[in-house]
């Protein structure tokens, strides 16, 4: 039976590639049996198939090279079953974070689909639950460019995570809701997904909302809050606090300003 095998016959009979035969051996992880004087060829013996395996093993449970070549110093019983349970809850708590990450994705398909589906520039009434969401009260212009609020906005919760993907809406006070003053915000949130374990959110309260959708800018929502107000007096209804404007599609999905979608929500009262 053969003795010793080339790296190349090494790498082909584990399906592996040679670069990575030579990063272990760099490491100390997998030395060659021998190493030709004058050639520098690797070869290595079946004595070393064993170790190779259970490197690979190993790698193929996600476990990091440091961990592996730890187990190799001692490789005791204990210390292999100790690394194999810290990998395990390892495992578990990244299925945890894609888990998340999967209803993130699927919270951003519905709200796709949502803005994409609703209908434009039709008003309806709505009941909302109550919504938590991270709020931060600040007067601004009415600008499209809401990128420093936001990160002020995130930099007032450390509780934020970093891939925290809410939707991002403003408010109008009620006072200027009443003058007809849609010139300024009074405040902006990003609303609170389910699941988020965010220990700053405030409520938005549930109840009966004029709801309406448009397509342009935030500089257009005057002219739909306008509409909105004419609604609410024309069916004796009365606006019931500040109101809701909700970033359904904007700049961080295109660049075509006419296909951003907003929402209006003003809470009402009969």
């Amino acid at each position: 039976m053969k003795d010793l095998f080339t790296i190349g016959e090494t790498a082909a009979l584990f399906k592996i590639n040679i670069r990575t035969l030579r990063y272990y051996d760099k490491i100390g992880l997998l030395t060659p049996e021998k190493v030709d004087p004058d050639t520098g060829y690797r070869y290595y013996s079946t004595k070393q198939f064993e170790r190779l395996n259970t490197i690979l093993y190993l790698k193929a449970l996600k476990m990091p090279l440091d961990k592996i070549s730890f187990f190799f110093k001692c490789k005791e019983i204990s210390v292999m079953e100790d690394l194999l349970n810290e990998q395990k809850n390892s495992i578990h708590n990244m299925i945890c974070e894609l888990q998340k990450a999967e209803k993130k994705i699927d919270s951003r398909i519905s709200q796709l689909k949502y803005a994409l589906e609703s209908p434009i520039n039709n008003i309806e009434v709505k009941n909302f639950p109550d919504r938590y969401a991270i709020y931060l009260k600040k007067d601004m212009p009415v600008s499209d460019d809401l990128e420093y609020p936001i990160r002020e906005l995130e930099s007032s919760c450390p509780s934020i995570p970093g891939i925290f993907l809410g939707k991002v809406g403003v408010r109008v006070s009620m006072e200027n809701l009443l003058k007809r003053d849609f010139g300024s915000f009074s405040g902006i949130f990003i609303t609170a997904e389910t699941g988020e374990d965010i220990n700053c959110s405030t409520v938005i309260p549930g109840g009966l909302y004029v709801i309406m959708r448009f397509t342009g800018t935030h500089s257009l929502s005057g002219v739909y809050y306008s509409k909105m107000l004419e609604y609410i007096e024309e069916n004796s209804l009365s606006v019931a606090g500040d109101s809701i404007e909700i970033t359904l599609i904007d700049s961080g999905i295109t660049n075509d300003t006419d296909s951003y979608v907003t929402e209006l929500q003003i809470p009402v009262k009969k």
